[in-house]
């Protein structure tokens, strides 16, 4: 077995660290680990808040989250419910834009 001195263990253990730090580092069309988590948050305290809201409670509005921009998809009864869910969702701490394209139906 070859015996590795202290600078040669220290320069591995780097180059391993270094290359474990790029893999979970964010690009323009993905998401580092950390912000992954926080848009799954976002997305579940909008969900949360549209579902608390009376007149949405029952519509079918699908939240998805990434980089803080939430869009919001599905179908609504009434144009007022779409400036409502948008609303809604800009309310949530975390939410940097919105992207509405909620369909009413």
């Amino acid at each position: 077995m070859v015996k590795l001195n202290g600078v040669v263990k220290l320069l591995v253990f780097v180059g391993l660290l270094m290359t474990m730090l790029l893999g979970c580092a964010a690009t323009q069309t993905s998401e580092s680990t950390g912000g992954y988590i926080d848009d799954s948050v976002i997305t579940a305290k909008v969900k949360a808040a549209i579902f608390d809201e009376a007149t949405l409670k029952t519509l079918q509005i699908t939240v998805v989250t990434f980089k803080g921009e939430v869009q919001l998809s599905g179908f609504v009864d009434s144009a007022q419910n779409v400036r409502k869910a948008a609303d809604v969702a800009r309310s949530v701490n975390g939410v940097v834009s919105v992207k509405n394209d909620l369909i009413v139906k």
